[in-house]
């Protein structure tokens, strides 16, 4: 891999520089037309896309433009991917295709020249938000259809868990990913042998764990015995079937994704802007986070990485307490955090369904970590500012 601060032209072929780049995280290159007056790529740590390539090395001379060339990527809000790689092409088939980690990992794979097939409840509506050209959209009567061929399928598709729980909503909790999960591996089995997919990624959560301030949790930690530990042992039972007909089966145990976008921060970002910020609850429960980018990388990686089979934890390799979270969130945005969040008022807001942030464990990625996946956003700040530089909090 390239040194930090090499600079490589975009296109091999044609010895040009390529100007079309698209944004997909924190890896690969950056645009960078202040070296030289020409469009040049920085290559920055590679992903499982692979690196930007292309005719010889060109180095910035003398050390201010060493200079500028750092401030650069320092300043990088939205890092792009040069181009689509030149090495084989998948075809990936994903329901949850339009949430908060579907669409990100739409865009990449789109990005970098591959299939995508969104697999999908309402066709029209993930066309709507989904525009990438070349996307294929299949409803449930032909999710069959959509798998087949295909290079591997991704599975994100559920209903949202951080609001309030009814006893309806939390069977539908459940069934929306026991349901979409044993679709998809039915749609598998169903398949012709010579065009069945190759491998099944499938979501889960930490919540397989239970709930401890004290314990430390590996893949090979046993499972917990409340809701959410029943939900995620269901979930993971009925992607294991697609084993039976020989599809590598490999489940990723999502903690808090952080994204401005939602999830735990997209909740908690309003209430910092305002004056507001604190831990919630007590501030001690622990907080199982990873960033957007590693969750897709991760989900990428186990696409084409033989290894991953099995399960796996998606959680950075240091897990915080609450209460550092917010105290670091605090410090980057400038607002106080020390006010806690008491247990009683999101208890009102969002009843049962509280649990999700008042109670915690943690999890570490041990299986994750052996089989040599390297997170990008290892630290709390650093991830926090890498979010903030993109999304302009």
């Amino acid at each position: 891999m390239p040194a930090l601060g090499q600079v490589y032209h975009l296109s091999a072929a044609s010895g040009r520089p390529q100007t079309d780049l698209v944004f997909a995280h924190r890896s690969k290159c950056l645009h960078a037309h202040s070296l030289s007056g020409r469009s040049r790529c920085v290559s920055i740590p590679t992903s499982p896309l692979g690196p930007c390539v292309g005719p010889a090395p060109f180095r910035p001379s003398g050390a201010a433009s060493m200079r500028r060339a750092a401030a650069l990527q320092r300043r990088m809000a939205a890092p792009v991917v040069c181009s689509a790689t030149n090495g084989e092409k998948m075809t990936v088939a994903i329901t949850g295709a339009t949430g908060l980690l579907g669409s990100r990992l739409v865009a990449k794979l789109a990005a970098a020249g591959h299939k995508v097939r969104v697999l999908t409840r309402n066709p029209a509506s993930a066309r709507s938000k989904l525009s990438y050209p070349g996307l294929e959209f299949y409803g449930p009567s032909e999710w069959r259809r959509g798998v087949e061929g295909a290079t591997g399928v991704v599975n994100l598709a559920g209903e949202p868990i951080a609001t309030r729980w009814t006893e309806e909503l939390k069977k539908s909790i459940k069934s929306s990913r026991v349901g979409a999960t044993t679709a998809v591996v039915d749609a598998i089995k169903a398949a012709p042998v010579d065009k069945r997919p190759a491998v099944l990624v499938s979501a889960s959560a930490v919540g397989f764990y239970g709930i401890s301030n004290t314990a430390t949790y590996t893949e090979d930690s046993p499972s917990g015995n409340d809701y959410l530990a029943e939900v995620c042992r269901a979930w993971e039972a009925a992607a294991q079937r697609a084993t039976s007909v020989g599809v590598r089966v490999a489940i990723l145990r999502f903690g808090i994704v952080l994204a401005p976008e939602g999830g735990a921060l997209g909740k908690m970002l309003p209430v910092f802007q305002i004056f507001a910020g604190g831990p919630l609850g007590s501030g001690k429960q622990w907080m199982s986070w990873i960033h957007r980018d590693d969750v897709v990388d991760l989900m990428i990686e186990a696409l084409v990485n033989p290894a991953y089979t099995g399960v796996f934890n998606a959680t950075a390799p240091k897990p915080v307490r609450m209460s550092e979270l917010c105290s670091v969130l605090g410090n980057i945005l400038g607002r106080p955090s020390w006010l806690p969040v008491p247990d009683f008022a999101l208890m009102t807001l969002l009843g049962e369904g509280a649990s999700v942030v008042l109670e915690g464990q943690r999890v570490m990625p041990a299986r994750t970590q052996a089989v040599g996946y390297r997170f990008k956003y290892a630290d709390l700040s650093d991830a926090l500012r890498n979010l903030r530089l993109s999304a302009r909090w």
